[in-house]
């Protein structure tokens, strides 16, 4: 199983989504979860709707660059539409191929693949019937109220092919520590084409190895 930081190996709130944390990640071998938007033509990393002085995209990609990342893949939270163009030219220039692109609303994922881009659907209890499928590299898999999703849910979309990235009880303000106690007990935690997507990321590393 593979681990990936939310916004970043953050220790404190004020470094979400800021290159000290993104560094923190991709030294330590993290892969990392980040968001992508808009401001003035430019596209930037920001959570909410920039203002003016977030990391650019192209400065997130630099430091991914500066670092042995070739196996750390890049989850690309995608909140805005439209941005698949820009987006596909910065990620070629960069040569960055170990990254998905998800949470696009559907017609925009449809665009997403159509330029060839790798993306993820969404399965969760909000959503039981992932779209675009067949055309989806993987598959974000979130439980808004709980833990939905069981070893045979993800196995099958493993069988089917897909890579698989958990959303950590965390990231909705839940008690990690028991879904993490189970995860490592299910066959499936040693696919490498698993992924686990929390803000505690050593702690989830050390957990479930």
């Amino acid at each position: 199983m593979r681990i990936l930081s939310h916004r970043g190996y953050w220790q404190d709130p004020s470094e979400k989504n800021q290159a000290v944390a993104f560094r923190r990640s991709f030294a330590l071998g993290f892969g990392t979860e980040t968001d992508i938007r808009d401001r003035l033509g430019e596209l930037v990393i920001a959570h909410d709707p920039p203002v003016g002085g977030e990391l650019t995209v192209s400065e997130f990609l630099t430091l991914y660059s500066e670092y042995p990342t070739q196996d750390l893949p890049l989850a690309l939270n995608i909140k805005a539409d439209g941005l698949q163009t820009r987006l596909q030219k910065l990620l070629d220039e960069f040569q960055i191929t170990n990254y998905f692109c998800f949470d696009m609303a559907i017609p925009d994922a449809k665009l997403f693949a159509d330029l060839g881009l790798r993306f993820f659907t969404r399965h969760s209890e909000l959503e039981p019937e992932p779209s675009l499928y067949d055309r989806a590299a993987g598959v974000w898999v979130d439980g808004f109220y709980g833990e939905w999703f069981t070893e045979a849910v993800l196995g099958g979309h493993l069988n089917d092919g897909k890579q698989v990235c958990l959303v950590s009880p965390d990231l909705h303000k839940r008690p990690h520590e028991p879904f993490w106690q189970n995860l490592r007990t299910w066959a499936i935690a040693a696919d490498v084409n698993l992924m686990l997507c929390t803000d505690f990321p050593e702690a989830a590393q050390a957990y479930v190895s």
